[in-house]
């Protein structure tokens, strides 16, 4: 069924723009393969090879990511199933308007992987960190005497501490423990539309309500 395959193709949108944001891509633009660009080894992403449409050959070597080619498929759907008479005019717009805040949020997240803080910016930062450093216990030291010590090791331990969190939080998407848990985030969906992917066509076949049991006792008692 065509909505079964275009919900599979947002499910692996998500995986390929995790991949994308960690720079995992294939040099020979194979979906479901990755090469890691700092060791260079390639490995294979099986984890969502299945949810690709069959056939499908990457245009990663073009400049076009594959998380932005996937949603093509998505805006065909849309229109044709408006054009068969599935969806509204109103239900069109608004799933388009969805897809559009999908792409825009891969647009903005691919930003901020893209654009590192300046160099310039970090190495006059740091300079004016160590300056301050050197400068502050001069300035301390005729009030605070000996105390002076302590207060200033607290003071660079805090602003060197900013700093590094600042470098931190300038790329969110690795995999270290304090980025964001993508791997999670992805599988947590995938399970979650699985579920109700399953219950949907439970519902279509039998025609019955999503998530109700069939209380065959209390329908026998109240036919009688």
């Amino acid at each position: 069924m065509d909505t079964e395959r275009i919900v599979h193709i947002l499910i692996a949108i998500l995986y390929s723009t995790k991949n994308h944001l960690r720079a995992e891509w294939a040099s020979e633009i194979i979906p479901g393969t990755s090469i890691n660009v700092d060791t260079g080894s390639v490995s294979v992403r099986s984890e969502y090879g299945d949810l690709l449409p069959k056939g499908l050959y990457g245009c990663d070597d073009r400049g076009l990511g594959l998380p932005l080619q996937l949603t093509f498929f998505v805006e065909q759907y849309i229109k044709k199933s408006f054009d068969q008479g599935v969806f509204h005019a109103p239900q069109a717009s608004q799933m388009q308007v969805q897809l559009n805040t999908l792409v825009d949020s891969y647009g903005k997240m691919e930003t901020i992987r893209l654009t590192p803080i300046p160099i310039a910016h970090l190495i006059h930062q740091k300079q004016v960190l160590a300056l301050f450093g050197c400068v502050l216990p001069f300035a301390l030291v005729d009030s605070m005497d000996y105390w002076a010590i302590p207060l200033v090791s607290l003071v660079m331990f805090t602003l060197y501490g900013i700093d590094g969190i600042g470098s931190q939080l300038e790329d969110p998407f690795g995999y270290d423990r304090n980025d964001i848990k993508m791997d999670f985030i992805v599988e947590d969906i995938r399970c979650e539309m699985g579920v109700l992917l399953e219950e949907w066509k439970k519902a279509g076949e039998k025609g019955d309500e999503m998530f109700i049991a069939k209380r065959q006792g209390a329908d026998a008692t109240n036919s009688v």
